[in-house]
């Protein structure tokens, strides 16, 4: 029951994870977040390499602006032992809350 999923690029060479966003699916801005992989000195995450109880470093903060009214929305969260803990900056209803993650089909 992966809660993870790689994402290849050019040479399926490995470039980083997928994880779904509950407050992202329930907000329809999207549902999943991308955690680059932290090549040498470069940016990046890092990974803990438990697809049930994945940890990434650092946080992962998504923002973006929608509609005509270019409506700001912000999902900032730690992804921990297989959770998603939100942060107090989210401008979701899950802002505060942590929950598991879900898992790929």
């Amino acid at each position: 029951m992966a809660r993870v999923k790689d994402v290849h690029g050019a040479g399926e060479k490995l470039v980083g994870y997928l994880v779904r966003c509950p407050a992202c699916e329930a907000d329809d801005k999207g549902s999943c977040h991308l955690f680059y992989l932290k090549l040498g000195e470069g940016p990046g995450w890092t990974f803990n390499g438990d697809y049930e109880k994945p940890t990434f470093s650092p946080s992962m903060k998504a923002t973006a602006t929608y509609g005509p009214e270019k409506t700001p929305h912000c999902c900032h969260s730690f992804v921990r032992d297989g959770k998603i803990q939100y942060l107090g900056d989210c401008t979701h209803e899950m802002a505060g809350q942590t929950v598991e993650l879900p898992v790929f089909d």
